[in-house]
C-alpha cells in the first residue's frame, strides 16, 4: 500500500519501530487471555451490573481479558490498533477488583468496562500520532480530560485506535499504521475518521469507544460498520487534551462523542461526561445529562435524498423502513427536503481551506501522502486563473454548477474573506432554523447515514464530497445520533430504472457519475451484500438527550435485526 522503501531512511525507521513495538505488545498478550462469549455479548451497562451484583466470574480482570483476546483477533484481521495499553489496563482491572472485594462498592458507572479510544486522545506516556511519523515518539505528558473522567468512573482503556492521516477522511488509513478494514467486508473501509473504533465495536472487541467528529467522523464509521454513536454539539463534552492537525481552527470545531453497541451504552457514556470539564478555554456548558420525556406522538421530518447527490437505494430503504416502523407506532412522519445542502458543504470548504490546508499538510514532512488527501494538497495551491478555468470547464461541459462552485471554494483566502464565510455559516444556520425547525415544528429529523454504504478502499479520493450528508450538521453544530437499521440486500437495492429517473437534474451529476456509473462503480449491491446501513437522527441545539431518547425509541421500533452486543463480525 505504502512501500516503505520510498520513504527516507529516518522515517522508515520510525514506521518500522512503531509497528514492531506494537506487534510485540500484542503478541505478548495473545496466549494469556481467555475468550468468554458471555462477556462479549454483554453491553457496557450489563457488564457493570454483573460486576456490581457479584455474579460468578464477573470481575473486571476476567471481562478485560475476554475483550483483549477478541480485540487482538480483530486487530490481526482488520488492523485497528495504534497504541497498546494492555499492561496498564490489566493493572487497572486488578486494582478495581481488589477495591470491590474490599468495599463491595463499584468505583463509578463505568466500573470494569473495557474500552478503547481514538488515537487523538492524549494518554500520559503514549503517543498521539494521528497518522504522522513527525508526531511519533513524543508521548503525552497528561491525560485528556475525557480519559480522566473515564478512569474516575471505573472505565478501563486498553488501546488507542487507528484513523486516517490528518484525521480528515471518510476512510481509515495512513502510512504510519496502515489501513483498517471493515469487519463485514475486507474490500471496504470501516469509515473515517473513527474507523479503528468502529471496527472493534462491530466485532464485539470493545465494550465502548470514543472518537470525535468534524465532518462525520463518528457517524460515517458507525453507518459503515453497524454501530451506534452520538455527535453532540460543541459545548457538551470537553475537547481538552485531544490532538488535532489544526488546533484553534475557527468556525468548524470537532466534537467529542461516544461510540457503542447499543443506545443504552451511548446514554451511559453521556451521563459520565456531560457537564464536566476543566476551567479555562476547554470548559463546556455546566449542563449534566437530563432525563427527558418524549411526546406521545412524535413529529418527525425525514428525507431520503438531498439536493447534492441522489441517495442509493440501500440507504433510501433504511430511512423508509425506519419511517414505516415509526408510523406503525403512531408517530407522524413528514417528508421534506433540507434547504440548499450543497451550500453548507461550500461553506465548510471555504472555512477549513482558508489557509490552503497549509497547517494541516505541514505535518507531513517526509511522509507519504494518503491518497484521500490528494485534492486537499493540490486544489488549494492552483493558480487562481487555473482554478477558475477548471471550475468553468466543469460547469460548462458537465452542467454541474454545484461541483464547480466547490472547486472555487477550496482555496486559501485573506482573513477578510474568512470572516465572510464564518458569517455565511451563521446566516445559513439561521435559515435552516427558520425553514426546517420553526416552519415544521419537527421534534427530530431523520436522514440517510450517507448516500451509500461503506465504499471500497481508496475511493474517498474521488468521493470525499459525499460527506456533505454529515457535514451539514457540523456546520449547523447540532446534535446527531446514528443507529444501524439494515444491511445491503442485492434483491432490494439495485439501481432500477425508476430510481435512475429520479437522478435527472438532481444535484451534482459529476459526483453521481463517479458513485453509480460504469462497471467498476463503487456502489455495487452485489459486492456490498451484508454491509450495514444506518440513519442519522438529528435534533435541535442543546437537545442531545432528546436525540438519545429518540434513538432508543427508533431502535426498539425497528426490533431485533442482528446488531448490538453478541452480534459482532467474526
Amino acid at each position: 500500500m505504502w512501500p516503505l522503501t520510498s520513504v527516507p531512511k529516518e522515517w522508515t525507521a520510525v514506521v518500522e519501530g512503531k509497528r514492531t513495538y506494537q506487534a510485540s505488545l500484542v503478541h505478548a498478550a495473545t496466549e494469556a487471555t481467555p475468550n468468554d462469549s458471555a462477556y462479549l455479548s454483554a453491553s457496557a451497562t450489563d457488564i457493570v451490573r454483573h460486576i456490581q451484583n457479584g455474579d460468578e466470574g464477573w470481575t473486571a480482570t476476567n471481562v478485560l481479558r475476554a475483550y483483549m483476546q477478541r480485540a487482538i483477533a480483530t486487530h490481526e484481521k482488520n488492523n485497528c490498533f495504534t497504541e497498546i495499553l494492555f499492561t496498564e489496563a490489566l493493572a487497572a482491572a486488578e486494582e478495581l477488583d481488589a477495591e470491590f472485594q474490599a468495599t463491595k462498592k463499584i468505583r463509578g458507572p463505568l466500573h470494569g468496562v473495557p474500552m478503547t479510544v481514538k488515537d487523538i486522545f492524549d494518554i500520559k506516556g503514549f503517543d498521539s500520532t494521528i497518522g504522522f511519523t513527525s508526531f511519533a515518539n513524543k508521548s503525552a505528558d497528561d491525560d485528556a480530560y475525557v480519559v480522566k473522567l473515564i478512569r474516575q468512573s471505573g472505565g478501563i482503556i486498553f488501546a488507542k485506535t487507528n484513523l486516517p492521516q490528518a484525521v480528515f477522511s471518510m476512510e481509515c488509513a495512513n502510512p504510519l499504521w496502515g489501513r483498517t478494514l471493515n469487519p463485514w467486508s475486507a474490500a471496504h473501509t470501516s469509515g473515517g475518521s473513527s474507523g479503528g473504533e468502529a471496527a472493534l465495536l462491530a466485532s464485539d472487541a470493545s465494550a465502548m469507544g470514543w472518537g470525535n467528529d468534524i465532518g462525520g467522523s463518528l457517524r460515517i464509521p458507525a453507518h459503515f460498520s453497524g454501530t451506534y454513536t452520538l455527535k453532540p454539539g460543541t459545548y457538551r463534552i470537553t475537547a481538552q487534551g485531544r490532538t488535532m492537525p489544526v488546533p484553534g481552527m475557527p468556525g468548524i470545531v470537532d466534537t467529542i462523542g461516544p461510540m457503542g453497541r447499543s443506545v443504552g451504552d451511548i446514554e451511559l457514556a453521556c451521563r459520565v461526561v456531560f457537564g464536566k470539564s476543566p476551567p479555562g478555554p476547554f470548559a463546556t456548558a455546566p449542563l449534566p445529562y437530563r432525563d427527558v420525556t418524549l411526546p406521545e406522538k412524535l413529529r418527525v421530518g425525514y428525507y431520503i435524498s438531498d439536493d447534492f447527490v441522489q441517495t442509493s437505494p440501500a440507504c433510501q430503504r433504511a430511512v423508509l423502513e425506519t419511517v414505516a416502523a415509526l408510523r406503525k407506532q403512531g408517530h407522524e412522519c413528514i417528508e421534506f427536503m433540507p434547504p440548499r445542502l450543497w451550500k453548507s458543504l461550500a461553506l465548510f470548504f471555504e472555512i477549513t481551506s482558508a489557509d490552503g490546508y497549509g497547517t494541516l499538510l505541514s505535518h507531513l514532512e517526509h511522509d507519504l501522502l494518503d491518497p484521500s488527501l490528494t485534492l486537499m494538497q493540490y486544489l488549494p495551491r492552483l493558480p487562481e486563473f487555473l482554478r477558475v478555468s477548471i471550475a468553468w470547464a466543469i460547469g460548462a461541459f458537465t452542467g454541474d454548477k454545484i461541483f464547480a462552485d466547490l472547486v472555487r471554494a477550496t482555496k486559501a483566502r485573506p482573513v477578510s474573506e474568512l470572516w465572510k464565510s464564518l458569517h455565511g455559516a451563521a446566516k445559513y444556520h439561521a435559515e435552516f432554523q427558520k425553514e426546517v425547525w420553526d416552519a415544521n415544528d419537527f421534534d427530530v429529523v431523520l436522514a440517510p447515514g450517507l448516500a451509500c454504504p461503506a465504499i471500497p478502499h481508496t475511493w474517498s479520493k474521488d468521493l470525499a464530497t459525499l460527506t456533505a450528508a454529515t457535514i451539514l450538521y457540523n456546520v449547523l453544530d447540532i446534535p446527531v445520533g446514528t443507529i444501524p437499521v439494515s444491511r445491503v440486500d442485492p434483491t432490494k437495492d439495485q439501481l432500477t430504472d425508476e430510481w435512475r429517473a429520479t437522478c435527472i437534474g438532481h444535484g451534482s451529476s459529476f459526483l453521481q457519475g463517479k458513485l453509480y456509473d460504469g462497471p467498476d462503480a463503487p456502489y455495487n449491491p452485489d459486492k456490498m451484500k451484508g454491509l450495514p446501513i444506518g440513519v442519522q437522527i438529528v435534533g435541535k441545539a442543546w437537545e442531545e438527550e432528546k436525540v438519545v431518547a429518540v434513538m432508543d425509541l427508533v431502535d426498539k421500533a425497528l426490533g431485533p435485526r442482528g446488531f448490538g452486543p453478541g452480534h459482532g463480525a467474526r
